[in-house]
């Protein structure tokens, strides 16, 4: 099995296995927008001896949301029945959320889910640690409830970076000591012989920005989202 970023090219094979899998099924512009709007977010498993899709998570992060936090949403979440207990929608479900780290600096990941489909629950709950906030009554279309579940992401932060962030607070807080203190003396960045830090510059960590909504012409569209 092969787990990689979903491309346009591969965007029927993941609405086969969602039209086959599950009740909520979507326009392929929606998964287009998906796409162009996230395109480092949307995996697929691949079975290698067909190339065909058996797999695939769906995600985009939040645009406007509420919280004020930036953070991801599972849309939709699907693997083919011949190919399920392999662990490939854990992969799947562990691929985007470490880009949804990694390239848009998300704090949670949020998704939906019926509240009678107990494998995706021991999915997301059991093995990947979401936890239910809430019950949404009547979000399906057929009238079904859905659990809200959320899964805190400060467990990807690599050590290094967590290291970098709580030096770079010590340095500030010294700083402004310092500026607090130097009314009367100037401020001897050379004083240990250290080499200066090097700058970075603004280019560095700079966060790719996609056109969304009406610009892609998907305005109309509304989310219903999947189930494992």
């Amino acid at each position: 099995m092969d787990i990689r970023p979903l491309t346009p090219y591969d965007l029927p094979g993941i609405q086969n296995t969602n039209i086959t899998n599950l009740p909520e099924n979507y326009f392929l512009k929606y998964y287009l927008y998906h796409y162009a709007s996230w395109p480092s977010l949307s995996f697929l498993a691949v079975d290698v001896a067909t190339n065909k899709t058996v797999g695939y998570v769906l995600a985009k992060m939040e645009e406007e949301p509420s919280d004020g936090i930036p953070h991801g949403h599972i849309t939709s979440l699907s693997v083919m029945r011949t190919h399920r207990r392999l662990g490939l929608a854990e992969k799947l479900m562990r691929q985007s959320q470490k880009a949804m780290v990694e390239a848009w600096g998300a704090k949670y990941v949020s998704l939906h889910v019926r509240v009678s489909n107990t494998a995706a629950l021991r999915l997301y709950r059991d093995t990947l640690g979401f936890d239910v906030e809430k019950v949404e009554e009547k979000y399906y279309a057929d009238g079904e409830d859905a659990y809200s579940m959320r899964r805190d992401l400060s467990f990807l932060i690599e050590p290094e970076e967590e290291e970098e962030e709580a030096e770079g607070k010590k340095k500030k807080k010294k700083a402004k000591k310092t500026k607090k203190e130097g009314d009367e003396q100037e401020e001897d960045v050379d004083i240990d012989g250290d080499e200066p830090e090097k700058l970075k510059t603004k280019e560095e960590g700079k966060l790719k920005t996609y056109k969304l909504g009406r610009q892609l012409g998907v305005s109309d569209l509304q989310e219903v989202d999947g189930r494992a």
